[in-house]
């Protein structure tokens, strides 16, 4: 008779170790966060916000650059008044 080994076989200990790091990932994929997208944006007062992309409604009209500096500086005069 063969003594009994008290030690698992080195490649069960790899299957089990597979196994389980696979079972924590497929948990993590099915229940972690979902990332929404979000989209940087100048507001009118000059600061930087970050804005869900379906909450834009989209005219699909493009600024012009004379209108952006118009714009620009008309808040400018209106912060100097």
């Amino acid at each position: 008779m063969e003594p009994e080994n008290k030690y698992p076989s080195r490649k069960k200990f790899i299957l089990t170790g597979v196994g389980t790091l696979a079972f924590f990932g497929s948990l993590k994929l099915l229940f972690g966060k979902k990332k929404t997208k979000s989209v940087k944006m100048l507001s009118q007062d000059g600061q930087l916000v970050e804005v869900d992309p379906e909450l834009i409604k989209k005219l699909g009209k493009k600024v012009s650059n004379e209108e952006i500096h118009y714009w620009i500086t008309d808040k400018k005069n209106l912060k100097s008044k």
